[in-house]
């Protein structure tokens, strides 16, 4: 009987999956694990491997369709093998209680990998399973760091580090697949729609219909984080950590967001809810692609050298097309670097369900008054969109306030 593909469960609370790139056509054959195809959810891409080895039978859901968790992508057995339905559907059981009917979809099977199994190693991510599998880790040997004791990526690459051996697969092919731009007679082009900007404009267009958005802008003296920066980098490298302006950033939002509860907030039609964790977004660019918002979950315990360590790792993953997409869920604030492309203020778009996001423009050395005096020195705009529906002008101004007196007495 012809072998399933299914969606698998990629993180906490993701239903629905789209699939953005087939590694195989039908017709090829595939081998256990091989990278089958790419699909996307929140803006993070991750690779499915195939369950079985065997010949691509049938594709069920095409490129740019979105699919639910549990649903059927494809099917992998012996050629010329029948394969069960030929539309892509849910494996879903329906329990009924008078009229109220709930759909739940099971959790995917574990991959069996070096004897891994659900029960003694609890859910183990296509992703993971492939790293096993590469390098011959025997997932009951590696201690889980995840949520309830679950096997992480990071997990199963440090065991790699402490000598294990690896397996040569050999190497991996992938289909071509038809440019996705098009030329008109008139000689325009048409660029189509990826899923990450299908994704960037459905967001934007809905958080500016569901937040009235305000703006304020204060302007911030740099003079003693530069000074800072410059006195702890080479110590900071010795750490393997670049010490970017952009941690300083991030703890002065942290300094902010404690002395001002309420702007770590989302609104709900019940009331505000006030977040306990501070969990901090970081705009990412990923160039023409668009970009990508991961979140420093906890940022509130982190010292500035941890702080500019998780900057760096989740930059260079989001760049890498590395992260797992329980890191771009759950933040309560973000911060947008808009300056590293030479702006000085804008208008930033609220991520939605949060209260405001805060913007940071070019430093530049300007002409200022001190005391009666005039004076050069590293100036930075700082652009704070709040929603006036949690927040109002003064209680905004005292947030940025906070953040632009923490920058200015660094010390």
């Amino acid at each position: 009987m012809a072998t399933k593909v299914l969606v698998p469960l990629l993180g906490e609370g993701v239903e629905e999956v789209t699939v953005t790139k087939w590694l195989k056509k039908e017709g090829d054959s595939v081998d256990e694990l091989e990278p089958l195809l790419e699909v996307n959810t929140d803006k993070v891409d991750t690779e499915i491997p195939a369950p079985v080895s065997g010949t691509v039978l049938k594709i069920l859901t095409e490129e740019g369709v979105p699919a639910k968790v549990g649903a059927v992508l494809a099917f992998i057995g012996k050629p010329g093998e029948s394969v069960e339905g030929s539309s892509p559907a849910a494996v879903t059981k329906t329990e009924s209680k008078g009229e109220d009917r709930k759909i739940v979809a099971p959790q995917p099977e574990t991959l069996d990998v070096k004897s891994a199994t659900k029960q003694d190693s609890g859910f183990i991510s296509p992703v993971v399973a492939k790293i096993a599998a590469e390098h011959g880790v025997n997932l009951q040997d590696v201690q889980g760091t995840g949520l309830n004791g679950r096997i992480t990526k990071n997990d199963v690459l440090s065991f790699v580090e402490s000598g294990q051996k690896t397996i040569d697969h050999g190497p991996q092919t992938m289909v071509d697949r038809p440019s996705s731009i098009t030329a008109s007679a008139s000689g325009d082009q048409l660029i189509k729609h990826t899923v990450i900007r299908k994704q960037i404009a459905e967001h934007m267009v809905m958080s500016k219909h569901t937040s009235p958005h305000v703006l304020t802008v204060m302007e911030a003296d740099m003079t003693h984080v530069v000074k800072h920066r410059s006195t702890n980098k080479e110590v900071f490298e010795r750490d393997g950590v670049n010490l970017t302006f952009t941690a300083y950033f991030m703890m002065a939002i942290v300094s902010g967001l404690k002395a001002n509860p309420h702007v770590n907030a989302s609104w709900t039609d019940e009331g505000i809810r006030i977040h306990k964790d501070i969990n901090l977004g970081m705009a990412t660019a990923l160039g023409e692609e668009g970009l990508i918002v991961p979140v420093i979950k906890g940022a509130d315990n982190l010292s500035l050298l941890a702080m500019a360590r998780a900057v760096n790792d989740l930059a260079a993953r989001a760049r890498a097309k590395k992260l797992q997409p329980d890191e771009v869920k759950g933040g309560t604030f973000t911060l947008t670097n808009h300056g590293t492309s030479g702006s000085l203020f804008a208008f930033p778009v609220i991520n939605q369900p949060q209260s405001g996001i805060l913007g940071v423009g070019a430093m530049q050395k300007r002409v200022i008054v001190i005391e009666d005096a005039i004076a050069i020195r590293p100036m930075v705009y700082l652009s704070f969109t709040f929603d006036h529906r949690i927040l109002d002008g003064a209680a905004a101004d005292r947030f940025l306030m906070k953040v632009k007196e923490t920058m200015e007495n660094w010390a």
